[in-house]
Parts: structure tokens; C-alpha cells; sequence
């Protein structure tokens, strides 16, 4: 048995954000048992449960070649990017099957773990990510969005567009793509009612009214600590050039700083990137919420102490442990 009870940090092999937070939780002198659920596919990584045989509801380890963590004494767990195998040396059927069982086998024994904080459990970042329940909560907490439509009737996104002028379309989920074996990447977009045609039938858009904006806000939440960035672009999409952006670090006004923290409560979630759009009136306008965003730059270039907020959530642990209140 170990003696002190690890953090579990799940994520892909090249991670520089997860690095910066395990370096932090280093110097708190707390152990962590760093894995890639694709381990799994070439031995590197071992999961071993007992269920009804021990005096706790689940015992057992999960194992890398240098490092173990008992179940029953897991501290934390940083769900960051995670790659599951994907078994490409088996036939189809077989692949999809292991990868299967390697969803349910290793991540229904951590999801079976008591008392463990999770940042963000999976499941959680999961029901989190779908934009019409983000923009539905938006607006259930008072916080101001753009008019949005989502449908797959063109006739009803025509009009839309006929009737708020100035609209833009952006996907309902990031998903890797590749046109003719080239990446391609979908950005926020204006759009025209003569741009519409009938193979919007196919599938679900999302149309948004644009924002006239002098700037973006990125707030990260990690517990009880809000950071707060403003980006100057000039794009309509400050994703597509990050060499165009500056930032500058504000405070938020308390109301909006208290109503995104309870957002994520309503999600069950302890830590999460929101996107907002600020008006020519200082009126931020709610976008969206990437449960599990990329914050990582945004340290680098502003000094801000968000790998620290990380590990100190983590260090905390249980549950019960209370979040501390500060920026």
C-alpha cells in the first residue's frame, strides 16, 4: 500500500497543462500516478477491482510501469485529455469491442471510487457539453445571450437570418475532421439567408445573431478561484490567429463572477473555460463553456496562477474539503 494517497492525472503522453500542474502538485509534496487510457492497448497500463471481498465497496490498483495507486486511497483524479485505445491492429469488430470494455472495465472502476474529487468526472464534462442545455441554463441563470436557433429546417434558418441581419453559424460540437486527408478545423462564421440550401436537412446547425463586440472574455473557474482574461482581436473568431491577440487580466462584476461558479455547480462541475463576448455598452454576452478547455497559454501569457488553483483543488481531495474563495 502506498503512504500517501496519490492524484491520478489521465491524459495524452504530450500534455505541457498537465505538466504544469503535476509540477505544482510536486512541490506540495503530493504523489500523482499519471496514465493514458491508451496504455491499456499496449500493456503499459493495468487495472485490477475486487468488488464484495473487502471491507470497502471497490479495492484494487491501477498500475503503470513506474507507478501504483490503491483504489481505496485515491485522492483526486485530473481527467485532462485522455486518449482511449483505438485497437487499430484488430479487425474492426474486435477493435470497437475492446474499446468497449477498456470505457467500461477502467473508467466504471474509477466512476465506482467513493469520495474522490474529480476535475471534471467525465460523465459530468459529458452532460455539460452539449450547447443547447448550456444556452438553456445561460438564460434559466440571467445572463444575457445572443438569439440562437438551432434546426435543421431551412426555411426556419432563413427567416431567422431575414429577421436579426448580422448572424453567424459555428457547429454544435469541435469533431475531428479530415477533407480528402487534410484537417480541417470549423470556426465561427457569418452567414447569408442565400447560403442556406436544402442539405442543411441533413443535420442540426446552430445560428447565432453576432454580437457587436470590442472584445472576448475568457473566464476560467478552477473551484473557488475565477480567472478572468480580456483578448483584443478584432476577429470574429479569436481562435483562428492566436499572433493577433493581446490580453489583459480583469475582475469581473461580483454577479457575473457569482453566477458562473454557480453554473458549474448546476453541472456538478469543479472546474470549467467560459467564452463571452463584450459589447460597445461593456455588456458581456454569454457564448459558451468548454468543460475541459485549454487554459494553459493564458498562464504564460499573463502570469495568472491557474496550474496552482489546479493543484491546490486537487491537493484538497475528499469531497467535503472546503474550496477556498479567492482569485
Amino acid at each position: 500500500m502506498t503512504e500517501e494517497r496519490p492524484v491520478l492525472v489521465a491524459t495524452e503522453s504530450a500534455d505541457i497543462t498537465a505538466d504544469m500542474v503535476i509540477a505544482h502538485l510536486n512541490r506540495r509534496g503530493v504523489p500523482v500516478v499519471r496514465f493514458n487510457p491508451a496504455d491499456m492497448g499496449d500493456g503499459r497500463l493495468t487495472v485490477s477491482a475486487r468488488f464484495g471481498t473487502c471491507p470497502v465497496p471497490v479495492a484494487g490498483q491501477v498500475r503503470t510501469p513506474s507507478r501504483a495507486a490503491d483504489l481505496e486511497r485515491i485522492r483526486a483524479v485530473y481527467w485532462r485529455r485522455p486518449v482511449w485505445p483505438a485497437f487499430e491492429g484488430l479487425a474492426d469488430a474486435d477493435a470497437r469491442f475492446a474499446a468497449a470494455q477498456v470505457r467500461h472495465g477502467l473508467g466504471g472502476t474509477l466512476y465506482a471510487v467513493d469520495g474522490v474529487r474529480w476535475v471534471n468526472h467525465p460523465l459530468r464534462n459529458a452532460a455539460a457539453d452539449y450547447k443547447p442545455a448550456q444556452l438553456a441554463l445561460a438564460r434559466r441563470l440571467g445572463l444575457t445571450i445572443p438569439p440562437t436557433l438551432v434546426t435543421n429546417d431551412p426555411d426556419e434558418a432563413r427567416a431567422f437570418i431575414a429577421a436579426h441581419g448580422q448572424v453567424i453559424t459555428k457547429t454544435l460540437r469541435w469533431t475531428p475532421y479530415e477533407r480528402d486527408g487534410v484537417g480541417l478545423t470549423s470556426w465561427a462564421e457569418p452567414v447569408t439567408a442565400e447560403e442556406v440550401d436544402d442539405t442543411l436537412r441533413i443535420t442540426p446547425h446552430l445560428f447565432q445573431v453576432r454580437v457587436d463586440k470590442v472584445a472576448d472574455l475568457r473566464v476560467q473557474v478552477v473551484g473557488g478561484h475565477v480567472f478572468a482574461v480580456r483578448i483584443e482581436s478584432g476577429l470574429l473568431d479569436w481562435r483562428r490567429d492566436y499572433s493577433a491577440l493581446t490580453y489583459s487580466v480583469v475582475d469581473l462584476p461580483d454577479r457575473l463572477d457569482r453566477t458562473l461558479r454557480h453554473y458549474l455547480d448546476r453541472f456538478g462541475l469543479a472546474s470549467g473555460s467560459f467564452d463571452l463576448a463584450v459589447d460597445r455598452d461593456g455588456v458581456p454576452h454569454w457564448l459558451e463553456l468548454n468543460p475541459n478547455g485549454q487554459w494553459g497559454w493564458l498562464e504564460e501569457r499573463t502570469g495568472l496562477e491557474m496550474a496552482a488553483a489546479f493543484a491546490a483543488l486537487l491537493s484538497e481531495g475528499d469531497l467535503d474539503a472546503p474550496a477556498r474563495n479567492r482569485r
